[in-house]
């Protein structure tokens, strides 16, 4: 066998800045929050919805924290409701349990 053959590519991974904490993480590791030009802020959960994007980290209690601050509407400039922070909360929270078990299946 060649030397190439055995050599693996590493990949680049794509970090994102959390909007939250502003500290960087693995693009997988966040979730993107997107407000289109009619001001709708909403979740992207494809990551492909049109307009701007900031990203938050999947952790319940920082999203908690987001709320009672209230800092996406800073972020995104417009006055969000107490149901998209909850919605946001519960998708977080269900994201989290999902990555929790796929970690204990490899286990």
């Amino acid at each position: 066998m060649s030397e190439r053959n055995l050599v693996m590519k590493t990949r680049k991974v794509p970090m994102r800045k959390d909007v939250i904490s502003g500290e960087m993480f693995p693009k997988r590791e966040l979730i993107r929050i997107v407000r289109n030009k009619e001001m709708e802020v909403s979740l992207d959960d494809t990551g492909k919805k049109p307009g701007r994007g900031a990203y938050v980290r999947i952790n319940v209690e920082a999203v908690k924290n987001a709320k009672a601050k209230h800092l996406l509407d800073q972020v995104f400039d417009v006055e969000l409701t107490d149901d998209f922070y909850d919605n946001l909360i519960d998708y977080v929270d269900h994201v989290q349990a999902r990555e929790e078990l796929k970690r204990n299946d490899k286990l």
